[in-house]
């Protein structure tokens, strides 16, 4: 299947999605070209889920960064807190840069289904994410009993409770696994923004990257709708948004 045709899957529900090893290709470019930074002087973290599927899918080219430090737990969510900003943040080059890639995941498999993707060796497909699908489906079915987050289970509780939060939103939708995904996006998004404001970085720029990873089947690989790509200067603390000058 040739890449347009791909792309065309998954731009149904994605727009604005390219191939993830392109968004990787072209962020590199305005390290490079716009920064003017080598990739060995850029310390890289994710807050993407830890499904396996991310790291088989992740791009080789992300390598050329310094890391990745994982922020993530299920679909991507922060969970390492102000702990885990504040330790990637002192790993830095002095001259460099922070980037922070998060968000959470969502499969699309090649037929179009939502929510589910074919795995390396396995003839069934299974869910993506299979914590937002676990999640929704106990929204749909009433089971999420607010505030309840337990030491057992801590960081599917604490998804549950975001949706829980936006019940009417998500329901009112065609495709509430795909608005559940947004509304995951938006607490990822304002968790990270607000982790960085209390979080001191002894380096030139941060570069935060937040959007939507798209998964898809084993031969299809994976895809990036891109919602922010922020570049802070910390000399001035002034933040410019990148995404319309250079979209990934």
């Amino acid at each position: 299947m040739k890449k347009r045709e791909k792309l065309a899957i998954i731009q149904r529900f994605y727009p604005n999605a390219s191939t993830t090893v392109d968004s990787v290709n072209r962020l590199i470019d305005v390290v490079e070209g716009y920064l003017d930074l080598e990739p060995g002087q850029v310390m890289h973290a994710d807050s993407i889920c830890s499904d396996d599927v991310n790291s088989i899918q992740y791009p080789s080219r992300a390598h050329e960064f310094l890391g990745p430090f994982n922020m993530g737990g299920l679909d991507g969510f922060p969970f390492t807190g102000l702990t885990g900003m504040g330790a990637f943040a002192s790993h830095v080059p002095d001259d460099g840069a922070v980037f922070v890639y998060y968000g959470p995941h969502i499969g699309i498999s090649k037929d179009g289904t939502l929510g589910e993707i074919s795995r390396i060796g396995q003839s069934h497909r299974s869910g993506c994410c299979g914590a937002a699908k676990g999640a929704l489906n106990k929204l749909l079915n009433k089971q999420i009993v607010p505030g309840n987050v337990t030491e057992l289970d801590y960081q599917m509780n604490t998804i549950e409770q975001i949706l829980l939060k936006q019940e009417a939103r998500i329901l009112a939708t065609e495709y509430p696994l795909h608005e559940a995904t947004e509304v995951i996006y938006e607490a990822i998004d304002a968790r990270i923004n607000e982790l960085v404001d209390k979080t001191k970085y002894n380096c030139r720029y941060v570069i935060l990257v937040g959007a939507i990873l798209i998964n898809s089947d084993s031969d299809m690989g994976s895809f990036t709708a891109t919602k922010r790509f922020d570049v802070i200067d910390l000399s001035s603390n002034e933040r410019e948004s990148l995404l319309g000058k250079f979209p990934l």
